[in-house]
């Protein structure tokens, strides 16, 4: 079974030249753009430095909560300071030899010590002085003051020999030992958390935070509001454009197209360019400043940090370059399925009555499978994007930390940056995806502005700036006189071909013909819907080239064939566009026409509302627009195919309306009933363009012409009906 084509997936044409178009039809909002983009670059830089902050805070926590065991180390180097000065020693031995508070065997014990210092190491020689008796190491060290706390030669001494001369560098050793240090000493080694350095910088931070979120707030207010406002903007522009279209845009347009374009196309512009412009300036702001970030407070951890997520980004892209052709073969399958349910249900009775169901079913089984293959491939890569990013995230920091462990433990940077790169490395691979997102949104912003921007472009009809010529309602008399009109809707094709005739006024002039033989577009060329190519019409004497569209308008009454009611009440319906008619005349026009009765079962009568969810068959809807073009008091009438919705009984009611209407007026009536025409003053029998035959009905059937083989097709066809 042949199935609708689908259009394929909207993509822009010309990328740049869209955008650019887009951006110079945003002019007037440029600088409030500019401002919004701003604030935008500068809260993610905002956002950028609080990181190093936050790795302040880690540290100064860190210190508060482990021993100093780097001022321990340097407290030893004070106490023991005398140690590495070989002279100081040598000039203190003959003071301590003589010192009588010391006994010969500490001296001498002494005087093997430093015969075995010459020719030995530091270390060797910080080993044997810890071998000193204590009554000489107290002459040796030094009464150190450090940070307003004195510490005495004793508890120096006791300090030196607990931690055996600090003849170990293992930090975790010496933290062992810290309980036992002396009161002085311990006070200055203590764990110590510098809790206002940690309030400020939190409330820096929180204050940081906050004119973050000010500036993204302000961008997000001018930029939804600055796409927002473009979109009225276009959305005005288009019903501009629209009421200055000629019919022959709609006739070669189909009108869910047009409805497209002013309601899908404009929403999407609105949305993605206002989400789109603000993530790619905060993402690209984000990225460059972070890399920026990473590599100012350390290489080492910046190039781990990229080269991790670069690593899981591979992974991404090659995904990506093997899922994409599953997500288009999914849309285009989507639209294939839909498009076999739709024209299966807009033809169900068709294929009940020619038993189709069976092969219906087995085409939409097939469809469904490979729907659903699509489905199920597309889906299942598109699943494993938010688990990479997560891998990306997860990898970023386990690099991180092992590589900011190891440098932490060689004392090249402090706890905190560890912190900081963590939340870098987050900040770096945000942007990329966002930026992603962003050039999708702008793709999209790009086909659906060129649609838009197409239709925009359209040409309009010839400007009426320099008419001044008019004719008033009440004024008119009635004539109209076509001359030698020549149309065609392209220059390959001729419809009217050299059409005359002159028509008086209250005269009934009744329109037929096989279809395509030119009936409804004589109509639009007398309406000015369409401008005659050759030849002229003329109303009252006046060229229609004369008169604006607005004033022909004005002196026509329109009763199509496709009945058209608004969402609205009856009242609002039958007195269209005119606020002098009243209720009396409305309900004169309705019984005229022999729908009062339906009206007054309405709940509310006139004020009852008519919606698409109202219970009313075409034939009603056919009898309220005639009564709506009862109640115009314009010169002339046109009827195209105004009985054709309506049963017989209601036809031969509606006839006796319908002369009733043109009593008085000059009426153009195109029938498809020939029956309905009897009465008319002239009778033009079109055919291929041109006017085959004219004049009253008895005239046209005793010629017996093309008029005569019409009708007696009708009446033959209208009598084996009726047996």
């Amino acid at each position: 079974m042949p199935r609708p084509m689908r259009a394929p997936i909207q993509k822009a044409n010309n990328f740049p030249k869209a955008i650019k178009r887009v951006i110079m039809s945003m002019k007037k909002w440029h600088y409030a753009i500019i401002i919004a983009i701003l604030m935008a670059a500068v809260g993610s830089i905002i956002s950028l430095v609080s990181p190093n902050r936050i790795s302040d805070i880690a540290t100064a926590i860190q210190k508060g909560i482990v021993p100093q065991t780097e001022k321990l180390s340097e407290i030893v180097q004070d106490i023991s300071a005398n140690f590495q000065n070989q002279d100081f020693l040598e000039a203190k031995i003959p003071e301590i030899m003589a010192d009588v508070s010391i006994t010969d065997e500490d001296k001498a014990e002494f005087q093997n010590i430093m015969a075995q210092m010459p020719n030995k190491t530091q270390e060797e020689q910080m080993g044997l002085m810890a071998n000193i008796p204590d009554p000489i190491m107290l002459t040796l060290i030094n009464e150190v003051k450090i940070d307003d706390e004195v510490i005495t030669k004793e508890d120096g001494l006791k300090t030196l020999k607990l931690l055996n001369f600090a003849q170990t560098d293992n930090q975790k050793e010496m933290a062992s030992k810290f309980d036992e240090l002396p009161k002085s000493v311990y006070n200055l080694v203590k764990p110590k958390m510098d809790l206002s350095f940690i309030k400020k910088t939190a409330l820096f931070l929180i204050s940081l935070y906050l004119i973050s979120s000010l500036f993204m707030f302000i961008e997000h207010y001018l930029l939804s509001t600055v796409s927002n406002r473009f979109a009225q903007t276009l959305r005005k522009n288009i019903s501009i454009k629209i009421n200055n279209l000629p019919l022959k845009y709609f006739d070669t347009h189909e009108m869910g197209d047009v409805l497209s374009r002013i309601t899908n196309d404009v929403d999407s512009i609105a949305q993605h360019l206002n989400n789109s412009l603000a993530t790619i300036v905060s993402a690209i702001t984000l990225f460059v400043g972070t890399i920026i970030m990473m590599f100012y407070t350390n290489w080492v951890m910046a190039i781990t940090a990229i080269i991790s997520s670069f690593i899981g980004f591979a992974g991404i892209f090659f995904i990506l370059s093997k899922s994409q052709k599953y997500f288009n073969q999914r849309q285009k399958e989507l639209g294939n399925l839909n498009s076999h349910i739709e024209e299966i249900y807009s033809g169900h009775n068709v294929v009940k009555a020619y038993n189709g169901e069976a092969e219906a079913l087995r085409e939409f089984e097939r469809l469904n499978k490979k729907l659903y293959n699509c489905n199920q491939k597309s889906q299942f890569l598109s699943g494993l994007m938010p688990s990479m990013m997560n891998f990306i995230g997860n990898f970023g920091f386990v690099a991180v930390c092992i590589v900011g462990s190891i440098l932490a433990l060689n004392n090249q940077i402090e706890f905190g940056v560890i912190i900081a790169f963590i939340i870098y490395v987050r900040l770096f691979t945000n942007p990329l995806n966002q930026i992603a997102q962003a050039m999708n949104g702008f793709q999209i912003t790009a086909a659906a502005s060129e649609r838009v921007f197409e239709f925009l472009d359209e040409k309009e009809m010839p400007s009426q700036e320099n008419i001044t010529s008019s004719l008033d309602v009440q004024n008119a008399k009635g004539n109209i006189e076509f001359k030698h009109v020549k149309f065609g809707y392209d220059k390959s094709r001729t419809i009217i071909k050299d059409f005359s005739i002159d028509v008086k006024a209250g005269q009934k002039i009744a329109i037929v013909g096989p279809t395509g033989a030119g009936k409804t577009t004589l109509v639009n060329l007398l309406m000015k819907f369409y401008d005659i190519d050759d030849g002229t019409i003329n109303i009252d004497g006046i060229s229609t080239r004369d008169l604006t569209r607005e004033n022909i308008h004005r002196l026509f009454t329109m009763v199509l064939q496709d009945t058209w009611l608004f969402e609205g009440t009856v009242r609002e319906n039958i007195k269209f566009n005119r606020n002098d008619i009243s209720d009396e005349e409305i309900w004169n026009a309705l019984k005229v026409v022999g729908v009062d009765h339906y009206v007054k079962t309405l709940p509310g009568g006139l004020n009852a509302v008519l919606d698409d969810n109202d219970s009313i068959s075409n034939g009603q809807k056919q009898l309220l627009t005639i009564a709506r073009g009862m109640v115009e008091s314009a010169p002339f009438l046109i009827l195209d195919e105004a009985t054709s919705n309506v049963d017989t009984r209601t036809e031969e009611l509606v006839q006796k309306a319908m002369d009733k209407l043109t009593t008085g007026r000059t009426s153009f009536i195109i029938a498809h009933r020939l029956s309905t025409i009897k009465n008319a003053d002239i009778i033009l029998v079109m055919k291929e363009g041109n006017i085959v035959e004219q004049g009253s009905h008895d005239e046209l059937i005793s010629k017996n012409g093309f008029y005569a083989e019409l009708y007696n097709s009708q009446f033959s066809k209208a009598s084996e009906e009726a047996i």
